[in-house]
């Protein structure tokens, strides 16, 4: 089968189109004719090891220490089930899926098989594969920290900083659907997208510091690396929540050890792959409360053009590659 796999670190270019062994489900597994799969922030950083700082050593631990452990990178995929294990009661051939393999990846492949009781779920009816594609890493993380982390409720006034990324474009219509009063931040040309998604205000970051603000906001989610505890602790009402998805590990500690007062609260950590949040993020789209913003889409055999425009920070919502050149 066609597989884009990579054997060291680096640029784009490391990514190579190549002819693997399709994989055989074992007897929990079920097999998947993958039909488009993405660039989300973590195959990027998994292909380039370009990780915040402090997390250099970790990463080379998970990821692997002096070369990539899993060659075949895709922390998401929509597809159909062309084969199951003996053992499968909870999906059948035909089945139409999406998954959230996430570290384990797999995705930039034509077929790639994963456990039943793993992040996988079937798809919306309404979603295309390429549309379905670009559900599980921005939703599954907006929503385990919004709503798991934070408690978000009704009423609450949300800001999400980096709101026209993968996370921020889900983060911004989750919290819409739990009732929030939501402001995202975001360059001025992603103004107007950010507000077509539900944003009730929009915050040009070059041109605002939102931070002066007192007293304004039950939970603040930085999907960009950019804030700190500190910086935003004064826009935080009684009890707020700072809620940090992407930064170093500097910035973990500080937030750690500042010193927190009125019940605020600095929440770091990851969102784990569930198929419980992948189902509940499929309900959602049924019910049209949510849609993956989708920027570009590329063929496999683009794999490498998809990762260069990725690296260069302005991609809004997801980048989706076809990889089966039918759909």
């Amino acid at each position: 089968m066609k597989a884009v796999i990579y054997k060291q670190y680096g640029a784009p270019d490391v990514l190579k189109l190549s002819q693997v062994t399709k994989p055989t489900p074992k007897d929990n597994e079920v097999l998947i004719k993958i039909y488009a799969t993405s660039v989300t922030t973590g195959d990027q950083k998994a292909r380039s090891l370009d990780l915040p700082r402090g997390y250099g050593l970790i990463g080379r631990l998970v990821f692997g220490t002096f070369a990539p452990r899993r060659k075949i990178l895709g922390t998401e995929y929509a597809g159909r089930i062309v084969a199951v294990g003996q053992s499968v009661t909870r999906f059948k051939i035909g089945d139409d899926v999406f998954a959230y393999p996430g570290a384990k990846f797999g995705g930039y492949a034509e077929y790639a098989t994963i456990a039943e009781g793993a992040a996988i779920a079937l798809m919306p009816a309404s979603s295309s594969y390429k549309e379905a594609a670009g559900l599980s890493f921005g939703g599954a993380t907006a929503l385990n920290f919004l709503r798991d982390k934070a408690g978000i409720q009704s009423g609450d006034k949300v800001l999400i900083n980096g709101a026209s990324g993968g996370v921020g474009t889900a983060a911004v219509q989750i919290a819409k659907y739990f009732g929030a009063h939501v402001s995202g931040v975001c360059s001025a040309g992603n103004m107007d997208l950010v507000r077509s998604i539900g944003a009730d205000s929009v915050i040009d970051y070059t041109q605002e510091d939102f931070s002066w603000q007192e007293n304004a906001y039950d939970i603040i989610l930085d999907t960009t690396g950019t804030l700190t505890y500190k910086s935003a602790q004064k826009a935080l009402r009684t009890g707020g929540r700072f809620l940090m998805v992407s930064g170093d590990l500097p910035q973990l500690l500080s937030m750690i050890f500042a010193t927190k007062t009125d019940g605020k609260k600095g929440i770091g950590g990851y969102a784990p792959e569930k198929a419980e949040e992948l189902k509940f993020i499929a309900e959602l789209v049924e019910a049209g409360q949510f849609s993956p913003v989708i920027d570009r889409c590329y063929p496999l055999d683009q794999i490498q053009k998809a990762h260069a425009y990725v690296d260069t920070g302005r991609k809004k919502g997801n980048v989706i590659i076809s990889v089966d050149d039918g759909i």
